[in-house]
């Protein structure tokens, strides 16, 4: 993962890591031209060295700047690009990535993990800037005295890798405080999200106590990371500062010896004072590269996340005629369901048991293909088509379905006169005081909940798809708006395959037929009218 992250833009990260390692060689340089013009007897030379100096200190600034930017800008591309890979996989058709993870963790991850990994980028081109002021320094110190240079030398890779080995338990303890973090963040979303029912039922103060929880889990696996940290930068902050002043030691030494000249001491000892900024490069670049190490990780599961259906290369059937089959179906609640909707049909479909509701919907929507049977439209089995071209043909709209942040408009899609009168939703439109221009705020929180379905059913019905299934559309609607959008579902969908899965009596009564699912498997098939009168068990299901 942090070798995708850089390969996006190595040509980058190679300018700004070049550009950065120029400004720390010509930092290194200072001390020495500050050495030379100590030992300078004659001032046109020492006229000619400040000449110099000042050429060093103007590549100084331009390298950093520039060097930075172009480094920075690599980072924020590479993060960008992991956050669009990430959103790719969570929306792909086949599904998959979102098992198992809150939406708040999804959204943590493809903010603060993508752009921790993504930041290596900068952290490869700093790293080059810090190793690239060791070389100039430890060259120039061999060249000045060879044990101070063999020091420096010998002492670098030793220091090095002890923050390697100091940077090992912030890695852990910080892939443990993203994942905690995630979770806090994922919970805090689904308590928002479920805010109006926590107060219907009264169970804030259970919602809040949960939240302190995970909140407070997530507090302590911060802190512990930031321990880690604080004891990494220290230790390696006081490795560094011993061994400049070794370093610095030395040379005094040397000098007073007459091994080397004031000039070349007060070069050594600059130099060594220099080297506690790469030093501090390398020990920041380790702690940088053990948090991506641990968020790199976290991105990657979601990446590498299998599809909840296969593929598929096959295109739907075209034209689409509608007509469904499901033999055999085994998933979840159904034992072998066998159903058949004709084209055009108006199907009422009554399945007690939630879980072989939810099953059917799955399949019909291939968001879960069975685990044994077949399901078919127009004779193509479904598990051979591509998820997202059957989503053409074939609308699965949930009645829990989500209004997107914007006006009313926006989330209708396409206007259709005819979807607004049939889902009752001309009269909300009428009732707001923008009318399709306006919010519906987060999740459509400022609508109700009746407003809310019968905007998600508009548009619904807007889509025109071939075949639409309907799960319990009007279970938030008056009796009176439920008699109207059962009238006009026909006429919103004449010659147009379209699935009832509800338990509303009205819906059902304008069905062409209903089938009664129980057991897993189809129990009656008749008419509403026909059902209430011969079935115990449908009766129970609708009207009790």
């Amino acid at each position: 993962m942090l070798r995708q992250a850089i390969g996006g833009q190595r040509g980058a990260v190679i300018l700004g890591a070049f550009l950065l390692a120029l400004h720390q060689a010509t930092e290194a340089l200072i001390p020495v031209l500050i050495g030379v013009m100590i030992d300078e007897t004659e001032l046109s030379s020492l006229l000619s060295w400040l000449g110099v100096l000042a050429g060093v200190y103007v590549v100084l600034s331009f390298s950093y700047r520039f060097g930075g930017r172009i480094a920075e800008g690599s980072a924020e591309r590479a993060a960008h690009d992991l956050r669009l890979r990430v959103v790719r996989r969570v929306l792909h058709a086949g599904g998959g990535a979102e098992d198992g993870r809150l939406p708040g963790a999804l959204t943590t991850i493809a903010t603060e993990d993508v752009r921790r990994a993504g930041a290596v980028n900068l952290v490869v081109a700093v790293a080059a800037a810090g190793l690239s002021g060791l070389a100039v320094g430890t060259v120039v110190l061999l060249n000045t005295s060879l044990p101070l240079g063999l020091l420096v030398l010998l002492g670098t890779p030793a220091l090095a890798w002890l923050g390697h080995l100091l940077a090992k338990p912030l890695e852990r303890r910080s892939s443990t405080e993203q994942e905690r973090a995630a979770h806090a963040s994922g919970v805090a979303a689904d308590l928002v999200a479920g805010l109006r029912v926590l107060k219907g039922i009264g169970a804030e103060q259970a919602a809040v106590a949960r939240y302190r929880r995970t909140s407070r889990d997530s507090l302590a696996a911060t802190m512990r990371a930031a321990r880690a940290q604080a004891l990494q930068n220290g230790m390696v902050l006081a490795l560094t500062g011993l061994f400049v002043a070794l370093v610095a030691y030395i040379g005094a030494r040397l000098a007073q010896e007459g091994t080397i000249s004031l000039g070349q001491l007060v070069s050594c000892v600059g130099l060594a004072l220099f080297l506690m900024g790469p030093l501090h490069l390398l020990a920041w670049v380790n702690s940088e590269l053990a948090q991506a190490r641990a968020s790199a990780a976290r991105v990657a599961e979601v990446l590498a996340a299998p599809p909840a259906v296969a593929a598929g290369s096959a295109p739907p059937p075209s034209p689409v005629q509608g007509s469904v089959r499901l033999r055999g179906v085994r998933l979840g609640g159904l034992d072998g369901l066998d159903l058949e909707v004709r084209p055009g049909e108006l199907l009422g479909v009554v399945a007690p048991d939630p879980a072989a509701a939810s099953a059917l919907l799955h399949c019909l929507g291939r968001s879960a293909d069975p685990l044994g049977g077949v399901v078919e439209l127009d004779g193509v089995d479904l598990t051979g088509v591509d998820p997202a071209a059957l989503r053409e043909a074939i609308l699965v709209a949930a009645h829990d379905a989500d209004l997107f942040e914007g006006t009313v408009t926006e989330n209708l899609g396409a206007h259709s006169p005819v979807a607004l009168t049939a889902s009752g939703a001309d009269e909300v439109l009428d009732s707001l005081p923008e009318g399709g221009q306006s919010l519906v705020g987060e999740r459509g929180n400022s609508l109700s909940g009746g407003q809310r379905q019968r905007v998600a059913l508009a548009r619904a019905l807007a889509a025109d798809r071939p075949v639409l299934v309907l799960h319990e559309p009007t279970t938030a609607v008056d009796a009176v708006t439920e008699a109207r959008i059962a009238a006009g579902l026909r006429e919103a969908r004449p010659g147009r395959t379209t699935i009832l899965v509800t338990t509303s009596p009205a819906l059902l009564a304008a069905a062409d037929r209903v089938v009664l699912v129980d057991g897993g498997r189809v129990a009656a098939d008749a008419t509403h009218a026909e059902l209430v009168h011969e079935s115990d068990t449908y009766r129970t299901a609708v009207l009790a």
